[in-house]
């Protein structure tokens, strides 16, 4: 950890292999984790970006031992919730935010912006850290995570709904690293290290979705879940 790693923090979760590294190494840090904050899309009824039922996320946060907080928003007003997600965790004794971004700077400097405005210290477990290396302890560790979620511009629907694993690692294309850190992919961790049980769920339809003109109409395919 580059910061005082006795502050009480939370985590910036999204449900996927590198929000749970960085938890998974902020504890061994000696981080006292106290909770994780997601965002949900307008209705509630998924993970902004992951697309990822909240009672799934909620069954994490059990298997895990944490306080989960949600939080709803749409892209447009993402900053702001943020922000007041930010400043509630604040007022309740909270003061580090844990992320799991590894090399993205406008990434990092937005996360210092906004920890500054809530009065919490960022803190980047993976931060500088050689992105295959990162994936490998990841897998080394016993991870169990699912593609959930593939950019269409990179990857073909046959990609989402795989385990991440060596095999789905092996058949990116070479323009995709094995991170997806620049969003060619998103992941669902279901079980690991620190994970009480697995957290049970189930496959059901794999479907389409073109971002809003905004945000650049990009094809996605998104594998949808049942607890």
């Amino acid at each position: 950890m580059t910061s005082d790693s006795s502050l009480p923090a939370l985590v910036s979760w999204s449900g996927g292999k590198d929000s749970c590294l960085a938890l998974w190494r902020a504890r061994r840090a000696g981080v006292p984790v106290r909770r994780l904050i997601t965002a949900l899309d307008e209705d509630g009824g998924s993970s902004r970006s992951h697309g990822v039922p909240p009672e799934l996320i909620n069954a994490q946060a059990e298997a895990l031992g944490l306080e989960m907080r949600f939080y709803r928003t749409s892209w447009q007003n993402y900053e702001e919730r943020f922000i007041d997600t930010l400043r509630q965790a604040h007022a309740d004794g909270i003061r580090a935010a844990v992320f799991g971004d590894i090399d993205l700077v406008p990434h990092r400097e937005w996360e210092e912006k906004v920890c500054a405005k809530a009065g919490v210290l960022p803190q980047l477990p993976l931060w500088g850290e050689p992105r295959r290396k990162l994936v490998d302890e990841f897998l080394s560790l016993g991870f169990k995570a699912l593609v959930v979620c593939v950019n269409g511009k990179h990857l073909g629907a046959e990609f989402c709904g795989r385990e991440f694993d060596e095999s789905f690692i092996a058949d990116l294309p070479p323009a995709v690293d094995a991170c997806g850190e620049n969003g060619e992919f998103h992941t669902f961790v279901y079980d690991g290290p620190g994970f009480s049980s697995p957290v049970a769920f189930r496959r059901t339809a794999i479907l389409p979705y073109v971002s809003p003109p905004e945000f650049g109409a990009v094809p996605y395919f998104f594998q949808t879940l049942a607890p």
